[in-house]
């Protein structure tokens, strides 16, 4: 396949109109009346300023799916996309990067992602791809507002050590009265292990003895969030707990 002939210095290219329509349209009406095409080709226009990219959207969209695909799919495979060079490559990784962060930003500023459900697609944006299981801590205070974010064991592709101690020792140190608890499953699979409800049941006793509430145990997939404070086990476990009278 031949190169494209360079456009004259100044020259503007066939694309160039099209390209001012969507983004007048975006700053018109923001992304509600977008395609995911079009989408996908806005984001690859800012990295290829003199070059139609309809063709390399439409590439996108037929390996990985969706909008949703493409962001998350790694660097190799973007780059197996014809067309598709670094620079594509790192606008198009940097989107979700930064929705991460926005969303964390607003987690820990209380705003409206204080509660578990609210904190659901912040954890699966930013847990959802991580190839290693990890474990994360959302603290919070007396007002279930998240305070802080932390990474706190890290493990293989399939399981991680988790200490409930330690989870209880840096609640207190951070001065937290409850925590969101949520750890990934690379497989993409929700259905909780023996392990993980056994891991709630230590988390959630270890909470109590100290005053702390463990408000839920978050599981993280690629495409969902599972949560346990919503599974019959939970109200099982509240039960076992009542009944001992600690």
């Amino acid at each position: 396949m031949g190169s494209p002939t360079p456009l004259a210095p100044g020259a503007e290219h066939p694309g160039q109109g099209h390209r001012a329509r969507l983004r007048e349209k975006f700053l018109r009406h923001g992304l509600a009346k977008f395609t995911d095409e079009e989408v996908l080709e806005l984001l690859l226009t800012l990295a290829t300023p003199r070059r139609d990219c309809k063709q390399q959207a439409r590439a996108l969209l037929k390996q990985f799916g969706s909008l949703r695909g493409a962001l998350e799919a790694d660097a190799k495979a973007l780059a197996m996309v014809e067309g598709v060079g670094p620079k594509n490559i790192l606008g198009l990784k940097l989107i979700p990067a930064v929705a991460g962060r926005y969303l964390e930003d607003r987690l820990l500023a209380g705003g409206e992602l204080c509660d578990a459900a609210g904190a659901g697609e912040y954890l699966r944006l930013t847990m959802g791809p991580l190839e290693r299981e990890t474990f994360r801590v959302l603290f919070l205070d007396q007002a279930r507002r998240a305070t802080q974010a932390e990474d706190l064991f890290s493990g293989t592709l399939t399981e991680t050590a988790v200490y409930p101690r330690e989870v209880v020792a840096r609640a207190l140190a951070q001065g937290a009265a409850g925590l969101i608890c949520a750890h990934n499953h690379p497989s993409g699979e929700l259905r909780p292990s023996r392990a993980d409800l056994e891991l709630t049941r230590r988390l959630y006793y270890a909470c109590r003895a100290v005053g702390l509430e463990l408000v839920d145990h978050l599981i993280v997939g690629r495409q969902a969030v599972l949560s346990l404070a919503g599974q019959d086990f939970w109200r099982q476990m509240q039960s076992e707990y009542a009944a001992m009278g600690l």
